[in-house]
């Protein structure tokens, strides 16, 4: 009997507004871990249920601020669960139609592993490996979208100019 063949790492990019929680924030969380909530889009809500794995690599994206761009390197560290926020009429991402026994909306945990200079768009626009990136397409709003392996190394050469 051969074992299952190993996980071939994926990577993603997930967007967070500085003000709710930035790449300082989850650096200095409690195992630099955050749970990432508020994920009220049913495409990223199915990417994180179907296709994130613990071990994926991720693009921190400061977004809906001054400069967006990515500002660090993360990893996905847990699998999904209910998101808690959903059943909370005090939250902003109450959904009254969500129930415990049947919860629309998911959230899974994030570990920062480092921050990086801001790489904003003008400089993803203007990097030739980028051209295809899924947050730089016209019309994209999806606050997680999955980047190609060639897009993720092209980042991380930016990030350590």
């Amino acid at each position: 009997m051969t074992a299952p063949a190993p996980h071939a790492p994926r990577y993603w990019l997930m967007k967070s507004e500085p003000d709710e929680c930035s790449i300082d924030d989850a650096l200095a969380a409690p195992g630099a871990t955050v749970p990432w909530t508020g994920v009220r889009n049913y495409q990223a809500r199915n990417f994180m249920r179907d296709a994130m794995q613990v071990g994926d690599g991720v693009l921190f994206y400061h977004s809906s601020c001054p400069e967006p761009g990515i500002a660090g390197i993360a990893r996905v560290a847990s699998g999904t669960r209910p998101d808690p926020t959903q059943f909370d009429p005090g939250s902003p991402y109450h959904d009254p139609k969500s129930y415990p026994g049947q919860p629309r909306w998911l959230v899974l945990d994030v570990q920062a592993q480092r921050k990086t200079r801001l790489i904003g768009l003008p400089e993803l626009r203007a990097t030739p490996a980028l051209a295809d990136m899924r947050v730089l397409q016209r019309g994209n709003r999806l606050s997680i979208t999955p980047v190609e392996p060639h897009e993720w190394e092209a980042v991380l050469m930016l990030s350590n100019e």
